[in-house]
C-alpha cells in the first residue's frame, strides 16, 4: 500500500497521521519526536488544542527536514470573525513559515466569511492546502455554490463503528479527501469480540486492525497516543492487508457510535 495520498490541488499528503488532541503543551514535543523517530511524517494540531508551540518545538527538535513533515492546524469556531489574524497566530506559536493543511474546525457562525480567508491565504501561499473538520454533505454543497475552491479535505470522526458510508461516498465524488479522527474510539471499544477474533488471526493489536481498516477504505488516519509503545504500533500497519471478507465483517460493525456526539455532521 501506497503510504500517501494525493489531494485535488497534487499535494501529497502521508496516510497516516499523529492526532494531539489533549497532550499538553509542555508534553508534546516528546511525543512529536517519538512519532517522526518511528516514521510518522504527519502531524495533526488546532488552534483549539493549546499545544501548537510545543508541536512546532518538536519538529523543529527531531532534525528532520521541514519539507518532509505534512502540518495541519485548524481555526477554532471562537475565531471565525478573526480568521486572519488567528491563522497567522497559529503560524507565529508553530513557528512554521507555511502550514501544509489549515482546516476549519466546525460548520459554525462565520464559517463562511472564514473561508474566505483561507482561500485567500491559500493563493497567498501561506497555506499549501485547506479543507474542513466535522462538515457533512449539506455544508459541503453550500461550499460548493459560494467558494471559489472546494475543501481538499473534510476530517471527522470515523471508525469501523461509524463509518459515514454516504458522506465518504459524496466526499469522493467531489475530490475530498476523507481524514478519520478518533479513530480507535478513544479507546472505548477495543473489546469487541470480531476486533479480538481479527487481531488474532492477523497477529496483530486491535488498533492496528482498526489502522487498517481505515487506510483499505482510503482513508486518512489520526491515531493519537502520547505512549511510545503505542505511537510506534499504530505505525505498523503497512506489512499487512485485512482480506476482503474481513472488511465486510467491520463494515458491519457500524452503529452510528460516536465518541463525541453532536460534532461531526451526517
Amino acid at each position: 500500500m501506497i503510504k500517501t495520498i494525493q489531494l485535488s490541488n497534487g499535494i501529497t499528503m502521508p496516510r497516516i497521521g499523529l492526532g494531539v488532541w489533549k497532550i499538553d503543551n509542555s508534553k508534546v514535543s516528546q511525543v512529536i519526536k517519538w512519532a517522526l523517530e518511528a516514521g510518522y511524517r504527519h502531524i495533526d494540531t488546532a488552534e483549539a488544542y493549546m499545544n501548537e508551540e510545543g508541536v512546532g518545538k518538536g519538529i523543529r527538535e527531531s532534525g528532520i527536514p521541514r519539507s518532509e513533515i505534512f502540518v495541519t492546524s485548524k481555526l477554532m469556531i471562537q475565531n471565525f470573525f478573526w480568521a486572519e489574524k488567528s491563522f497567522k497566530e497559529s503560524l507565529r506559536k508553530l513557528d512554521l513559515d507555511y502550514i501544509d493543511l489549515f482546516l476549519l474546525h466546525r460548520a459554525f457562525l462565520g464559517w463562511k466569511l472564514a473561508w474566505k480567508v483561507l482561500e485567500k491565504q491559500y493563493k497567498e501561499g501561506k497555506i499549501k492546502s485547506i479543507g474542513v473538520s466535522n462538515f457533512g454533505i449539506k455544508e459541503l454543497k453550500e461550499m460548493k455554490k459560494m467558494g471559489e475552491i472546494l475543501p481538499m479535505v473534510n476530517q471527522v470522526e470515523l471508525s469501523p463503528f461509524l463509518n459515514r458510508q454516504k458522506l465518504v461516498d459524496y466526499c469522493r465524488e467531489e475530490g475530498i479527501v476523507v481524514e478519520a479522527y478518533s479513530p480507535l474510539t478513544r479507546g472505548k471499544r477495543l473489546r469487541e469480540a470480531i476486533l479480538i477474533e481479527l487481531a488474532l488471526k492477523y497477529k496483530k493489536s486491535v488498533a492496528q486492525i482498526m489502522i487498517r481498516w481505515g487506510l483499505q477504505k482510503d482513508l486518512v488516519v489520526l491515531p493519537k497516543s502520547e505512549n511510545k509503545d503505542h505511537i510506534e504500533s499504530n505505525f505498523e500497519v503497512f506489512d499487512f492487508e485485512i482480506d476482503e471478507l474481513d472488511i465486510k465483517k467491520l463494515d458491519g460493525m457500524d452503529e452510528n457510535f460516536s465518541t463525541l456526539p453532536g460534532w461531526s455532521k451526517g
